[in-house]
């Protein structure tokens, strides 16, 4: 998947980092970026998925699903999409980064690989006896 992030990242100037991860929050690719950093964008992202779901409840017909939220802050941009069943794609971009262009590049990585992003639901394992 390494290949397909630095696509991305290659294909819109001024991307800083792309990272994947899991709906609680756990970094499973990323490029970039060091695993410190995307540990922690990881993190972040896992309760602004969240905080996203809780709005989209209040829309009329809305089901909780986030589908893309973009932060502009000083110094540039931050990106979550969701990816397929319990993953995301996030990526962090410096101030002039084209919006549209950024934000089409990611609907065509999730398209593309959205299977392979799906994080399966972590099941306990029950101790044998």
């Amino acid at each position: 998947m390494d290949w397909m992030l630095k696509d991305l990242a290659d294909s819109v100037p001024l991307t800083r980092h792309v990272v994947v991860l899991s709906v609680d929050g756990l970094r499973m690719a990323q490029y970039g970026a060091d695993n410190d950093t995307a540990d922690r964008l990881a993190a972040a992202c896992a309760g602004l998925q969240s905080l996203s779901g809780a709005i989209a409840l209040e829309f009329p017909g809305g089901r909780g699903r986030m589908r893309m939220v973009v932060i502009e802050v000083e110094g540039g941009f931050f990106y979550l999409m969701a990816a397929g069943a319990n993953a995301y794609l996030a990526v962090l971009a410096d101030e002039g980064v084209d919006a549209g262009l950024m934000g089409l590049r990611m609907r065509d990585l999730v398209a593309r690989i959205g299977a392979h992003l799906t994080s399966p639901p972590r099941m306990e394992r029950r101790a044998a006896r």
